[in-house]
Parts: C-alpha cells; sequence; structure tokens
C-alpha cells in the first residue's frame, strides 16, 4: 500500500486526543485515522518525549514537524555497512580524490586495499555528503524582478526551417528575443544569421517597436557583443560598443554558460517558438517579421502572464514605457573598423580610396572608422584625420597634410607658386609666371621650384636681377638663371646696362637743323595747316 502523509491538522488531532486521556481505540473512532497508524505517530512522538497532559506541545508546529521527518519514508536511518567501511577509511578516499580521481578508479582504488568493493553510488553520496567533494547541482533561487524600466534581456534563437518564396531553398531562420524584465512584454526580430550587423539591426527594430530604449542591457556571451568572455570583467567588441555609447545604455553581459542570469528570456524561447513560428509557412524573412509585430502586440503581448498575472503590454505601457528614454528617430550610421599601414607616402588606402595623413605622423598601422558620411584615422586614442567618405577609386587629398613646400605640388596650384615667387622679387614672379604659361603648366612646376631653390640658395636679390636681364632678352629658361649665377656674371656686374654717356657740354645746335618730326611721311590728323614750304 502507498504511503499517505496526514495533513498537519490531523496529527494535531491525534496528539491532542492521546495527551487527553483517549486510547488508541477511542482516537479510531473519531474517523481520523485508524488504531495503526494513531499508534505510530504516538509512538514517535513519545519518542521525541511528548507525555500526557501536555497539550501544548502536541499542537506545536515545530514538534509537529520533528514527528513528520522521524515516520516519513526514507527518513535518515542509521549507516550501513557500506557507509561504516567509508566512514573507516575517508582521509584514504579523500587523498585519491585530491589527487584527480574520479569516482570508478577511487572504487577499484579502495577494493584493491580493503579487499570491499563498495557500490560506486555508495561512494559517491558518501564523497558529497561527508567530505563535501564532488559536485551537486545547486538548487535554484528565485530573485526579485528588477524595478520597471531598468533591464531588457536579449538572446538568439532557432526558430526551424522554412521554403525560401521564389528560389525554393530550405533555410534556417534564426531570431533575436528581446524580453523586458519587470513587465515580460516582448519582440521577436527573425533573421537569416546571428552576426553583429543582425543583433544591431534586431535592436533598432526592437527600440522602434517598444517605443523606447532600455538602459541596461542584458546578452549572454555571443561574439557578436563579447569580444573576451569573463565572469567579473568582460571585454565588448568596438562596433558594439560604439553602438551603446550612441545609444546610450550599458550593456551587462551574463556570466559564461550561466544562461539562469537571464532566466526571464530563457523562459520565454520555448513560448516564442512555438507559438509563434510553429505551424506557420513563411516564405521570406519579412513576412515573419510582420508576422512576428502582430505577435507579439495583440497575442503574446495580450495574454495572462503566468509568473506576474497581468498583460506585458499592459504592464509595460502602464510601469516602464514613462520610464524609458524615448526611442530614437534617425537611423543608426553603423560604423566600420578596419586597420590600414602607413608607409613614408603620408597617405593611406581605405577600401580603394586614397586619404592623406599627416606628414609629422611616423610610418606604422593606423585604424580607420567608416560611415555613411566620413573616414577617421587614429593612432592608438588620438585621432589624427577627418576625411569625407570617398567612392572606390577617389581621393581626398589635404594639402596640408603635405610637407613644407610641397603643399602646391601636391595640389597642383601654380599660383600659388606665383605668389611665393613674387615675396623674392617682382622679376622672380614675373619669371616663374612665364615658366607656367603652358598648356600642361603642371609639368613644368619643377622648374619653379627649381627657381625658388635658387633664391634661397643665392639670394632673392641676385635671382631678381638675374630674371630681369633675362627677361629683357626674352629667355624663359632656369637653367641659363643657374648658370648665370653659378658663374657669378651678376654679383661681378658683368651683366648691368651700360650707362650712356652725358651729352658734351659745347655742343651747338646746327642753324638750319629741323625738328624731327617733319622728316615723318605724313603728318598727323590734328595738325593745323601744311607747312608752306612743302
Amino acid at each position: 500500500m502507498a504511503y499517505r502523509e496526514l495533513f498537519v491538522v490531523e496529527i494535531k488531532e491525534v496528539l491532542r486526543l492521546w495527551v487527553g486521556g483517549y486510547g488508541y481505540r477511542t482516537i479510531a473512532r473519531t474517523g481520523v485515522v485508524d488504531r495503526k497508524t494513531a499508534r505510530r505517530y504516538v509512538e514517535v512522538a513519545e519518542a521525541l518525549g511528548l507525555e500526557r497532559g501536555d497539550k501544548e506541545r502536541a499542537l506545536d508546529d515545530e514538534f509537529i514537524a520533528d514527528v513528520v521527518v522521524q515516520i516519513r519514508p526514507g527518513a535518515p536511518s542509521e549507516p550501513g555497512a557500506m557507509r561504516e567501511h567509508c566512514r573507516a577509511h575517508s582521509e584514504l578516499i579523500r587523498g585519491w580524490f585530491e589527487e584527480g580521481c574520479k569516482s570508478p578508479k577511487v572504487t577499484r582504488l579502495l577494493a584493491r586495499h580493503t579487499g570491499v568493493v563498495v557500490p560506486r553510488r555508495t561512494l559517491q553520496r558518501f564523497a558529497a555528503e561527508d567530505l563535501g567533494l564532488g559536485s551537486r547541482k545547486g538548487s535554484t533561487v528565485r530573485l526579485v524582478d528588477p524595478p520597471p524600466g531598468q533591464i531588457l534581456e536579449i538572446d538568439f534563437l532557432k526558430l526551424g526551417s522554412f521554403t525560401e518564396r521564389g528560389s525554393g531553398r530550405r533555410r534556417t531562420m534564426y531570431a533575436l528575443l528581446c524580453v523586458a524584465a519587470n513587465s515580460r512584454h516582448q519582440f521577436v526580430w527573425p533573421c537569416l544569421r546571428q552576426t553583429r550587423e543582425d543583433v544591431i539591426a534586431g535592436l533598432e527594430a526592437a527600440w522602434d517597436f517598444f517605443g523606447a530604449v532600455f538602459p541596461v542591457l542584458v546578452p549572454d556571451n555571443m561574439s557578436a557583443v563579447v569580444r573576451k568572455a569573463d565572469p567579473l570583467a568582460p571585454l565588448l567588441t568596438d562596433e558594439f560598443l560604439e553602438y551603446a555609447q550612441h545609444r546610450d545604455f550599458v550593456v551587462d553581459p551574463t556570466r559564461p554558460r550561466k544562461p539562469k542570469d537571464k532566466a526571464r528570456v530563457e523562459r520565454q524561447v520555448r513560448y516564442a517558438r512555438d507559438d509563434y513560428f510553429r505551424g506557420e509557412s513563411f516564405g521570406s524573412v519579412d513576412e515573419a517579421f510582420r508576422e512576428a509585430v502582430r505577435w507579439c502586440r495583440d497575442e503574446a503581448g495580450q495574454r495572462i502572464h503566468g509568473t506576474t498575472r497581468n498583460m506585458p503590454l499592459e504592464a509595460f505601457e502602464r510601469d516602464e514605457l514613462p520610464l524609458l528614454a524615448p526611442a530614437p528617430t534617425e537611423p543608426y550610421d553603423r560604423p566600420r573598423w578596419s586597420t590600414a599601414t602607413l608607409h613614408n607616402e603620408h597617405a593611406v588606402v581605405v577600401r580603394h580610396a586614397l586619404y592623406s595623413v599627416p606628414f609629422s605622423v611616423p610610418p606604422g598601422e593606423l585604424r580607420v572608422r567608416t560611415d555613411r558620411a566620413t573616414v577617421k584615422l587614429y593612432r592608438g586614442a588620438v585621432l589624427l584625420k577627418t576625411h569625407p567618405k570617398q567612392p572606390e577609386g577617389g581621393a581626398s587629398i589635404d594639402p596640408a597634410d603635405a610637407p613644407p613646400g610641397k603643399a602646391e605640388l601636391v595640389t597642383r596650384d601654380g599660383a600659388a607658386l606665383c605668389e611665393l615667387a613674387v615675396t623674392y622679387g617682382a622679376s622672380v614672379g614675373i619669371y616663374a609666371h612665364r615658366l607656367l604659361d603652358s598648356p600642361l603648366p603642371w609639368r613644368r612646376m619643377r622648374q619653379v621650384y627649381r627657381l625658388l631653390g635658387l633664391c634661397k640658395r643665392h639670394g632673392g636679390t641676385w635671382v631678381d636681377e638675374a630674371c630681369a636681364r633675362a627677361l629683357e632678352l626674352d629667355v624663359v629658361d632656369v637653367v641659363r638663371i643657374q648658370r648665370m649665377l653659378e658663374r657669378g656674371l651678376v654679383q661681378r656686374g658683368l651683366l648691368q646696362r651700360p650707362t650712356p654717356p652725358a651729352p658734351p657740354s659745347n655742343v651747338v645746335s646746327l642753324r638750319f637743323a629741323r625738328d624731327p618730326a617733319e622728316y615723318r611721311a605724313r603728318p598727323p590728323e590734328d595738325e593745323g595747316e601744311p607747312d608752306a614750304r612743302a
């Protein structure tokens, strides 16, 4: 016959009648229990110290609990011979376990040393209960729900297979499940992969569904979020950390292999898979997404939750939504981080486009952040340069990044070179302009640089004088200027203009000398009457 444990009220009635002086037959006639059951409970109570007339103790809950423990099947009993044998060799058994031996090996070693074969389960119970060794599954501790408007738990789940409409391919569909920890309001975002892009896209859809952003996000150690798992100080990936900074929430990953740290989303995985996906015939992810939004709002959001006994959607809108930051209105510009090697050309190639780097930056590896509009170059934590993003094959060259004196060459700016040449002298400026007077002026910029170099070497005064003499003869060749300076023709005054001699002071004008204007073939029209002598 199966054992039937009496209810506490029935046990109290049996003991109350017994301490009041009633016998077992009289107690049985009350219909509470039979005579044998009454005798069994009373004998155990007597062994625990109950006496006739002690009504207060007979009705004490703690005393009743002691009686139940002693009479219940499986109650503590005297240890058997095998347990005593293990206790006699406890130090030997402890040493084997501490050396790393497992229970099958310890069982064989104990039989070898003592000649007694102890059942393995008996040895395991002895090691766990008496020695405190081995692994015992811990009990589940129910935690208090977090305050409203704080935590969103997320996790990936595998929904199942579907036939893609159009191609006919059988594909596997996953989903990012997001559960509000307090109200249990949830959102399902179906996808085909479990990458970082899917996590960010799923969270963007979640913010739009909830109409708000949660301040704390609790994921597991998925590689899309966590770069290095650790129970105390996990390291997040750079891209997801930047996304958290942009949306202003904190990421608190669970401990490795501890799904109970996010038990609320884990508890909803089976419900979301069975109630949302099973039995449906989705032909694409878009169809599954539209149904997911409807299901989360109308089905899962308006059921009575088994734990909270509230409708999740109603509880979320009442308790959590007023405490959350509003959902973003602008789409997230997801950046891409990469590395680029800087060589001696003061520029790097990023996604097949060329970007300049300040000339003062030494060669080495740079970190590159690329988004829709900009490209940022970093050395460590220092921002070196920001460029507008260029298409493949394009270039963004800042003249300020070039070494001193090279900016004009980089940008092929001949006008700037001419302005620089004017600072050494007016003739030098004219000469530089004449040098660049060509259909392809940037091909002659090297000659202007040679001219400026002569100014720095010989001085602007001498070069200006040499350019003036060359311009008089219409000689536009910087090599000629260089030869004149190197031979010292300008410095020694060999190229000075001869001074015209002064007219002698004793010259007498001839009496019949005519005016030179009279020798012109045709007189000007504005003159008066013709000469009478003509």
